[in-house]
């Protein structure tokens, strides 16, 4: 699989785990459309990375076992130095577009 492409479904994971911390696998998972094998996986992987903490919670005896899934010190280091990277990637795919735009004679965006 492309780095970019790995890159970009970590950002999206630490991103959408920092605003909202009690979205379960499932949860996680359909937001940003991967399957339930993938999603674990990656959760996995980011915990022994260091960038996430798994607290694990239940409310009552015998009841489901619940987790947060929580960011790290080194994980919003790493979101924040993923979106820098990411919105660098998009200011120079915006410029590569508006070049081939004007290349091709289209109109001119307003700025």
């Amino acid at each position: 699989m492309n780095e970019h492409y790995i890159k970009e479904e970590i950002f999206n994971i630490l991103r959408i785990l920092s605003s909202d911390n009690n979205l379960t696998q499932r949860d996680l998972s359909a937001h940003l459309g991967f399957s339930l094998g993938k999603t674990n996986y990656l959760l996995k992987e980011l915990t022994k990375k260091g960038l996430l903490k798994i607290k694990n919670f239940t409310t009552k005896d015998n009841k489901l076992k619940k987790v947060k899934y929580l960011l790290t010190k080194k994980g919003l280091e790493g979101k924040i130095n993923l979106t820098y990277h990411f919105l660098k990637e998009k200011e120079a795919e915006y410029r590569r577009l508006k070049k081939e735009w004007e290349r091709l004679g289209g109109v001119h965006p307003v700025k």
